[in-house]
Order: structure tokens, then C-alpha cells, then sequence
């Protein structure tokens, strides 16, 4: 069997990857450098529970994805050679107000009940875990579960290993894609026609763009996150921290990122003052000892958004399409359980979790 994956990024290189372990021949089609987009613009948090709003298929989905990534990490290395950055740190929630409080305290209960390792810590406890924490917090929610990948190592390992299983990677523009008998049977490129058994469109914020991948390209559109990198001597903080409109993310070198604005604004992927400057707002409001900290670096991307928040995973439009795509934040998180997924969809197996919600058609079925 032959798979054309539309996308080299961490999704793409993960499907491929499974996808060659399995005995189907994959070729990787992407327009730039794998992983240069997304994969390496974000921040590599693995944290579904910080961010639920409450239990679902979602939750449920990012759950299953970070109990494999101890054992998807530890296999990345050895393939590629080098470590990807995995570190079981934990999160934290901060609060600065009651308002944030009660939520923060709603979200542990709630997870609690749902059989989930969660704490609320008053202000004494979480100065004892984070001194560098602002000191007007009045509590912080911990997740001791939710942990953190270097995004940038893992996209370099995975690139390695799906090439190293033997994928081969293409750098074309897919046009459109090959319809025949009602299903799919290639893609149009830059390069001419590559035909194949069936094609998966892992292309992040550009899926909307590949002609034919979706029924209706609005349903997807580009997200632009802004985001800093920061260096301090030594780590300020061993959580990852989030706040109301902000994140922080501790590198073991003292790289600390920052994030992000969300901005629906097109393809436009400037890094901005004003987004710059909130930015940095919110992470010395979390960390003051940062104000004295070295800016490295700023970037922006793009993510993957889709109108109810959720991914757009499995089959497609037509028969022999696939969609591993709409990730939005979460990306990095749902890298291993989407290859998973798509894996055993390709070989025509019922997936270890049920992907109803995630289905493209999903709308539609609702009518």
C-alpha cells in the first residue's frame, strides 16, 4: 500500500512514521522544511488538564495521547539518536483574584471527580513550590500529570525517524487533489501527478488551502500565536505556569518561553508591538524576576483552528481521504494519538479511542 501524507510537521512525520513501522510505504509531501510552521513555533506543552473546561471526548482524547508519550519519547530518541526534551514537570494554574480562584478551584473538583490527579494550593503553599511566583497570587491549581516536550528537538527526531522507516519526502506544493470512481486516488503537484492508495492531510493552518480536503475550506482558518523566548541564568520555575492570558514554559538551560496571542488575521505572521507587549506583560506579572531576563527570540505561528475547538480526524470527504488536522493548540499534545488513529484507519482496524467527535463530517451528521 502507498500513502502521500499532505504535510511534513510533527503530525505528518508522526502518521508517516507509524504509518512505515507498519509496512505501508509513505511519501511526505511539503511545500517548505519539515516542521518549520507550527511544530516549531509552538511551545511543546502537554497539558490537558490545565486547560479542560470540563470532561468529553476532547479531554478525553488528549488524556489517551499524553499516557503515550513516556514510551513515544523514549523511542523517538533511540531512533533518532538523540533526546526530545520529555520532562514529567507538571502545572500549575495561578490566581490572582477570587474570580480566578473559584475557577481554578471548580477545575480541580470537577477533575477530581472524574478520577484525575489534581490539587488547589493556597498562596503559602505555592510560594514553598515556586518562590519566583508573584507574591499576589492567592493560590495556584496543580496538575502533577501534565508535563512538556522540547517542540522544537521532537520535530527534528521525528523528520529523522520517519525517514529512517523509510519514508520519502517530496518538497512540492500540493494543487489539488486526484478524484477517480468517487474516491481519491493521488494529488496534483507542483511536480505533476503522485498517485497512491490514499492520501492524509496533516497541513496544519493550510489544510483549508489544499483544494478538495475539505467539503468546506471556512471550517478551518489560521490562528497567529506570538510568542518570546526569555533566558535566565538559572530556571526561575519548574511548572509549566499558566495565568488567565498567559503561559510560561521552563527549558532546564533557563530558556523560559512565553505565550501567546491568539489572532485570526489571515496568514499574516508578523510579530507585532502590541502583541509583544502583552506578552511580556503577563509573564513578569507570573515571574517579576523575569523583567531582568535576556529577550532571545520572538516568532509567530500559525494554528489550526476550527469553529467548536475540536480536530478534524479521520476519514474524509471521499473514500481513501484522510484528515489528521485542527489540532489548534494541541498539536504537539495529539501527535502520537493521531498517528495511532490514522494508522490503524489506513489498515482498516478499529482505533483504540472512539473519534466520533472528530469526524470532518461531524456537522453534518448533526443536521
Amino acid at each position: 500500500m502507498d500513502v502521500l501524507v499532505v504535510g511534513a510537521g510533527v503530525v505528518g512525520c508522526s502518521v508517516a512514521w507509524r504509518l512505515q513501522q507498519a509496512g505501508v510505504r509513505c511519501t511526505l509531501l511539503e511545500r517548505s522544511i519539515p516542521g518549520a510552521e507550527a511544530s516549531s513555533a509552538a511551545a511543546g506543552i502537554l497539558a490537558p488538564q490545565v486547560e479542560a473546561d470540563g470532561p468529553g471526548p476532547f479531554l478525553d482524547l488528549c488524556l489517551a495521547s499524553r499516557a503515550l508519550y513516556p514510551e513515544f519519547a523514549r523511542e523517538l530518541a533511540e531512533v533518532a539518536g538523540f533526546e526530545v526534551g520529555y520532562r514529567p514537570c507538571g502545572a500549575l494554574l495561578a490566581a490572582f483574584d477570587e474570580r480566578e480562584a473559584d475557577q481554578a478551584r471548580t477545575r480541580v473538583a470537577w477533575q477530581r471527580r472524574e478520577g484525575l490527579e489534581a490539587e488547589w494550593l493556597d498562596a503559602v503553599a505555592v510560594q514553598a513550590l515556586e518562590p519566583a511566583l508573584s507574591t499576589s497570587l492567592l493560590g495556584a491549581a496543580r496538575f502533577v500529570g501534565d508535563h512538556q516536550v522540547d517542540n522544537r528537538l521532537l520535530v527534528r527526531a521525528l523528520a529523522i525517524a520517519a525517514t529512517r522507516s523509510g519514508a520519502r519526502v517530496v518538497a512540492t506544493q500540493v494543487r489539488r487533489l486526484l478524484e477517480s470512481g468517487g474516491r481519491v486516488v493521488g494529488v496534483v503537484t507542483d511536480q505533476g501527478v503522485m498517485r497512491a492508495d490514499a492520501v492524509v492531510v496533516a497541513a496544519g493552518a493550510w489544510t483549508g488551502l489544499v483544494p478538495g480536503a475539505l467539503s468546506d475550506a471556512s471550517i478551518l482558518r489560521p490562528a497567529r500565536g506570538q510568542m518570546a523566548m526569555v533566558h535566565t541564568r538559572a530556571p526561575v520555575v519548574r511548572h509549566v505556569v499558566f495565568g488567565a492570558q498567559g503561559y510560561a514554559v521552563p527549558r532546564p538551560d533557563g530558556r523560559l518561553l512565553l505565550g501567546s496571542t491568539v489572532e485570526f488575521v489571515g496568514f499574516d505572521k508578523q510579530v507585532t508591538a502590541g502583541g509583544l507587549a502583552a506578552i511580556l506583560s503577563r509573564g513578569i506579572a507570573l515571574i517579576p524576576a523575569i523583567a531582568e531576563a535576556t529577550l532571545l527570540e520572538t516568532w509567530a505561528g500559525f494554528r489550526p483552528h476550527t469553529a467548536d475547538g475540536l480536530p478534524l480526524l479521520g476519514p474524509g470527504r471521499v473514500t481513501g481521504l484522510f484528515l489528521a488536522s485542527g489540532h489548534f493548540r494541541n498539536g504537539i499534545l495529539l501527535a502520537p494519538i493521531t498517528a495511532a488513529v490514522v494508522r490503524d484507519l489506513i489498515l482498516d482496524q478499529a482505533p483504540a479511542v472512539d473519534i466520533t467527535a472528530f469526524r470532518a463530517d461531524r456537522n453534518e451528521r448533526k443536521l
